[in-house]
């Protein structure tokens, strides 16, 4: 079958290779030809071909008649049109979707929940299990749980853009990352609780553990503070032991803040080491010793801007009194470390 996926399907032969190994036992071109006629059919190129075969082999071992039903569902009763179907098959989800199952019921239900057609795709590309794990079983289960803990149907469909498999994961273990989420004190109702779903979720029970007890020791403080500071932003407990101690060891030892400092503003340790915050302080600290600001320029608000309005305030604003100022934040944010300009 190699053969036939190089030159009836388009694969390059490595591709080939590795898909061979899904459709081995066909015996005749019979079954996959009419499957890609039917493909093409909702407008699918030849290059767009090879990618949903690449990306799901096994999709030219399904009978064409249902491949066919399924096609068919999409359009009438879920109303796609054919540029829509072939935009969803060219995720892999999509793929595997149309070969496992009939999709048109989970469309039917996740279009009006997340609010558009585009919005699917978006979170299809982060979860493909999402247009074929069972709605009944796992996804409305999952979605009544949250809705209990206080989270709206938006903040559902906002978590879902991050931490899509949230909603795929089985019910039983999504009953866990909310009991961990709700260990950190931060109630069903309150923005954080959404963001703490999310970053246990990507996590496990044992890591987030790990996480409080690393963070409290190398900032010195209590549990108690520091749930206060995971409240304020739960992504930190997402982040490697490694990062954070870069992080703080910076941020302590060279920027010279407090930890109490980090805690009332802990997305500071979210903020990239090597492109934010290096570059920031090292602009700050050029114009200082230039005298251009006074020492009471706070950092977090150095950092926390955009890019444009860092480049505008603290760059741009003493081009004049700072000759090569530019070229130097440059360098830091490329990972050089030049002399003080």
């Amino acid at each position: 079958m190699e053969d036939y996926l190089v030159d009836t399907c388009g694969l390059t032969a490595a591709q080939a290779l590795k898909a061979s190994k899904n459709v081995s036992h066909l015996k005749s071109a019979t079954k996959p030809d009419a499957v890609l006629a039917i493909l093409s059919g909702v407008g699918l190129s030849g290059a767009d071909l090879a990618a949903v075969v690449a990306a799901e082999p096994r999709l030219l071992c399904t009978k064409a008649p249902s491949v066919a039903l399924r096609v068919a569902s999409l359009r009438h009763r879920v109303g796609l049109s054919d540029p829509q179907i072939a935009s969803l098959l060219l995720l892999p989800g999509g793929a595997k979707g149309l070969h496992t199952c009939d999709m048109a019921p989970r469309l039917e239900f996740w279009i009006p929940f997340l609010g558009s057609f585009e919005m699917l795709l978006k979170i299809l590309k982060r979860n493909n299990a999402i247009v074929s794990s069972s709605l009944e079983k796992v996804i409305k289960p999952n979605i009544a749980l949250l809705r209990e803990c206080g989270l709206s149907v938006c903040d559902i469909v906002q978590m879902s853009q991050t931490s899509a498999r949230v909603l795929t994961f089985s019910p039983e273990r999504l009953k866990v990352i909310v009991q961990q989420a709700e260990k950190l004190r931060m109630p069903g109702c309150s923005w954080a609780f959404k963001n703490a779903v999310g970053a246990v979720a990507r996590s496990n029970e044992g890591i987030v553990n790990a996480r409080m007890e690393f963070l409290s020791s190398s900032l010195g403080c209590s549990m108690e503070k520091l749930r206060s500071a995971v409240c304020k932003c739960p992504q930190i407990l997402g982040l490697s032991e490694s990062k954070l101690h870069s992080k703080i060891e910076f941020l302590v030892g060279k920027v010279g803040l407090e930890p109490d400092y980090i805690l009332q503003r802990p997305v500071l340790l979210t903020y990239s080491l090597e492109k934010r915050l290096v570059p920031r302080h090292y602009v700050v600290e050029v114009l200082l010793v230039k005298g251009l600001i006074k020492r009471t320029v706070d950092f977090y608000g150095s950092v926390c801007v955009s890019n444009e309005d860092f480049v505008a305030r603290y760059i741009d604003h003493h081009e004049n009194a700072v000759p090569g100022l530019t070229d130097a934040y440059a360098a830091v944010c490329s990972g050089k470390l030049p002399a003080l300009v």
